[in-house]
């Protein structure tokens, strides 16, 4: 369950404070697989920022009783002059993984991710694939209620994507995903409904396609 209550998210920009999003209340039914979709610019990632608490409103709040992820796939959380493996137990004490369970998270992403002892080498020397690849398998590592996917997973080459697809799919069986994309075969193939953001609004379609619809008229 997702529920935003009177949320005012605003930026300070050159050109002075500019509003996303105005007293906004919206109650989301549980157990869907989410599409956030709208033009550029609209607030989809804003949105999404903010249901994983990655962001906090000026006013109001959001309320969930769900484990939410950081956005799979991301590298920008990475330090750079830490290793691998430090940065993977970095987030495993954030995510309270000690002792054995931590051991086999830092097994699980070196394996996954394919980069053998380039694990204790610092962050900031790996090529942009191995971050992607250490990043998608760092968040599978760890179980969430909701995935928060930002643009598609594509990283590495085809057999590494089909590799992260089967993974997430079998993740898709005891969770649910927030999918933030243009990319509307993906909207249709994995959504069970469509939160577009327009115009400061968010409307909720519970049939996919009148989503969709609205979004490209």
């Amino acid at each position: 369950m997702f529920e935003l209550r009177n949320v005012t998210k605003s930026y300070l920009t050159p050109k002075g404070r500019r509003y996303v999003f105005r007293n906004l209340s919206l109650s989301i039914p549980p157990g869907k697989n989410i599409g956030l979709i709208g033009r550029n610019g609209a607030g989809k990632s804003t949105l999404m920022r903010l249901l994983g608490a990655a962001d906090i409103p000026d006013s109001g709040s959001v309320v969930t009783d769900k484990s939410i992820s950081w956005p799979v796939g991301l590298t920008g959380g990475f330090q750079g002059s830490m290793t691998g493996r430090e940065n993977i137990k970095f987030v495993c004490r954030v995510y309270g993984a000690v002792g054995d369970d931590m051991r086999e998270k830092i097994r699980y992403v070196q394996e996954f991710a394919e980069i053998g002892d380039w694990i204790d080498e610092p962050i900031k020397t790996y090529s942009s694939g191995m971050r992607s690849r250490v990043a998608f398998g760092l968040s599978m590592a760890f179980d969430f209620d909701y995935y928060l996917i930002d643009e598609v997973m594509s990283v590495g080459d085809a057999q590494f994507k089909r590799k992260c697809a089967d993974v997430f799919q079998e993740k898709l069986q005891q969770s649910k995903v927030v999918l933030v994309t243009h990319n509307m075969n993906e909207v249709q193939k994995i959504c069970d409904i469509v939160l577009l953001v327009r115009n400061g609004e968010i409307q909720v379609y519970e049939d996919v396609a009148e989503g969709i619809k609205a979004y490209n008229s």
